[in-house]
């Protein structure tokens, strides 16, 4: 195997020694007054520890697996106990990488709100440097941890022309497991502690006591906070991180199903490394391109987030033509029909397009500023007409990325088969590091202007992170719909890699088996949702209790009494330990069911085909619908700060209108951050247990 491979870990480690220059910029950022630092403690405190309760369930959970897996390979009685080692690796860096960007997001909300006293522009630089350190540090530790364990497992496999590459994969699968089964346990219980948290502050601080956003006053208030840390940072960055690596494997595994009449540098392994090294290449341009995200003072915020992501697909997409015309041989075989470069680097194309695309219309029905949201606001003059006004949009935004997803999957798949739907992908997937660092950003600045709150700063200084916040609301959004659209596509290659493991032809839906096991498979996302929702609920109303319970009986605390202070740790105890107890259920779903229908007498492979098939289109579109939906509510609330005129006269915050808008906003939030996110992930894992399965499955065990 040729040297080159090694340039992708070196890659990797230079991108990791940007973020250790960007982390150490930031924590010399002035971190403003005492209040402010005690404030940001709180938080940080706070987050450390949900995430250590939640790893300590995680690491017994982890001890489970290893068992199942050491006894899943006693039964295969292929001796693959690496493939013990790929998971636990996979869950530790997954963990991590979510773990390092929480902690630099804790330093960076408060700095953002001090840089936020004089400077919007330095506000976003500072607020962005830290979601770039999250977004990068997910890349990187992604592609490290996978290129290394490949060049070890080949050395240790020997010659893969003789069917070593076949078990190199079958273990490095074990990666992608790992990961994304911490990423559904981390979305999934950072999405209750932060809904938890942000549904009882605002019914209760809002909505009945009158009182203002992140006020001090409020309990919930530093819960709210820390949420936004543990769900949308640590959370969001364990997703994307899941994401990518299956994306990755996906497209590795089918590569190694092509045949050429030519040996290049790489043995005959070209299809297999290229995913590789086009998640290193857009890895280097999403450093690039975020030092192109600037803006002057009063300047654009939305516009210079789309330059610095937009530079960063273009670079990737410009660099991939060379790579690929480079790496591949000049015609080569899949399925029986011949490809060459120029139609794989099509479908890199055709998969950067798909999640521009995507991107933009989730912009479009989350954005402030547009039709879709400017109805909901319409319609806020009674709480239900605006939930009927939400749920409508959220319904409507899955037919145009449903429609794009199709084009893209029949364009990609004609070009190049199916591992041209699996490198296109990889290619949406390789600015992975641009798009969580354009995510991650927003919980940040929307700590920033809670510590402007609480801390009781000038006007202005709210004013300048509210606007950063609000982008961060859209973008969000788009973050999950990116995540989202990868998902689909990844899902389809994970489907033909467990065909193909399985020794499956083609999957008959006549077959009244195969058909209930499609019509469970749909079900599955609205009883995942429907659990995650509900622990949401039980955990807001907890912490609703819990708020009032405090206003009745803190003397002088609602009346804002020099010296009285709400007891914050009570508050962010109701979300952890809700929060531990809400996300085993549903996560154990995604990893039980699969493995149950296959090794059931007369189900079998087959059966287990059909219910990923329907778990599959069904988790798509709810988590469209409900993250679009959530992120329009959102909005909808955020427009009132600056005034909104319903039927000619103006309306701001604390009039009846928008105290309906916060009570959508809180039937939304669970949508788009605990049970939408975690539908990408759900349909993801869900494949990947069935590929790790498979060949038991096939041989009858």
């Amino acid at each position: 195997m040729s040297e080159l491979l090694y340039i992708i870990p070196a890659i990797c480690l230079l991108a990791l020694g940007f973020t250790l220059w960007q982390s150490n910029w930031i924590v010399k950022q002035p971190a403003g007054d005492d209040r402010m630092q005690k404030i940001a403690g709180y938080v940080a405190k706070g987050a450390v520890s949900f995430l250590k309760a939640e790893y300590k369930v995680l690491a017994i959970f982890c001890g489970l697996a290893v068992i199942a897996l050491a006894v899943l390979n006693a039964v295969e009685g292929e001796g693959n106990y690496l493939i013990i080692l790929s998971f636990l690796t996979g869950a530790i860096l997954s963990a991590s990488a979510g773990y390092r960007g929480m902690r630099i997001a804790t330093k960076a909300n408060v700095r953002t709100a001090e840089a936020a006293k004089t400077s919007l522009a330095r506000a976003l630089d500072i607020s962005f440097a830290g979601g770039t350190v999250m977004g990068i540090s997910v890349a990187a530790l992604g592609i490290l941890g996978l290129s290394v364990l490949f060049l070890v497992y080949l050395s240790l496999y020997g010659d893969p022309a003789n069917g070593g590459i076949a078990r190199v994969l079958h273990v490095l699968a074990g990666f992608s497991l790992g990961a994304e089964s911490i990423a559904l346990f981390a979305r999934v219980g950072g999405g209750i502690f932060t809904k938890a948290a942000d549904v009882g502050a605002d019914l209760v601080g809002k909505v009945e006591a009158g009182i203002p956003e992140d006020d001090p006053r409020n309990p919930a208030v530093i819960a709210d906070n820390v949420g936004d840390n543990v769900g949308d940072v640590a959370g969001m960055g364990a997703d994307l991180f899941g994401s990518y690596v299956a994306t990755v494997i996906a497209a590795m595994v089918l590569g190694a199903g092509l045949s050429t009449d030519t040996t290049g540098v790489f043995g005959g392994l070209e299809g297999v490394v290229l995913p590789l090294f086009l998640a290193a290449l857009g890895l280097v341009f999403s450093i690039a391109g975020s030092f192109l995200v600037k803006i002057k003072e009063n300047g654009r915020v939305q516009r210079a987030l789309n330059t610095g992501n937009i530079g960063s697909i273009v670079l990737t997409a410009i660099a991939s033509y060379f790579l690929i015309t480079a790496l591949l041989p000049s015609r080569f075989e899949q399925g029986g029909h011949v490809y060459g470069p120029l139609q794989v680097f099509g479908a890199v194309v055709v998969g950067l397009a798909v999640g521009a695309l995507v991107s933009l219309i989730t912009e479009y029905y989350t954005s402030m500023n547009r039709g879709p949201v400017k109805r909901i606001v319409s319609q806020s003059t009674t709480t239900a007409t605006n939930i009927l006004g939400g749920l409508s949009t959220g319904m409507i935004s899955t037919a145009a990325p449903v429609f794009v997803l199709a084009v893209g999957i029949i364009a990609s798949f004609a070009l190049a088969g199916l591992y041209g739907v699996a490198i296109a992908a990889a290619g949406m997937m390789a600015t992975t590091g641009m798009q969580l660092a354009i995510d991650a950003f927003g919980p940040i600045a929307d700590n920033a202007g809670g510590i402007a709150e609480m801390s009781g700063l000038p006007k202005e200084v709210r004013e300048r992170t509210d606007v950063l916040d609000a982008v961060g609301n859209t973008t969000a959004a788009v973050g999950k719909g990116f995540a989202i659209a990868s998902a689909a596509l990844t899902s389809l290659a994970l489907f033909a890699a467990f065909m193909e493991s399985a020794g499956l032809v083609q999957i008959d839906i006549s077959n009244a088996k195969v058909l209930a096991g499609l019509l469970i498979g749909a079900m599955i996302p609205f009883l995942f949702s429907a659990l995650a929702i509900a622990a949401v609920g039980r955990a807001a109303n907890a912490m609703v209790e819990e708020v009032r319970r405090q206003f009745k009986t803190i003397k002088g605390l609602l009346e804002g009494k020099p010296g009285v202070e709400p007891d914050y740790d009570t508050c962010i105890q109701i979300s952890t330990r809700a929060a531990i107890r809400g996300m085993i259920v549903p996560g154990a779903i995604a990893i039980v069911i699969p493995v149950v229908v296959g090794f059931t007498p007369g189900l079998g492979a087959e059966v287990l085909g059909g219910l990923l098939a329907g778990v599959t289109v069904s988790g798509v579109l709810m988590a469209i619908f409900q993250s679009n939906a959530g992120g329009a509510w959102d909005n909808a609330k955020k427009s009132f700060e600056k005034g909104v005129q319903i039927n000619g006269q103006t309306y701001y915050k604390g009039s009846e209108p928008h105290k309906a808008a916060v009570v959508g906003d809180t039937v939304g939030d669970p949508f788009k951050d605990t049970s939408g996110p975690s539908m990408n992930i759900l349909i993801k894992l869900m494949s990947i247990v069935a590929v790790t399965v498979a060949t038991a499955i096939a041989s009858g065990a």
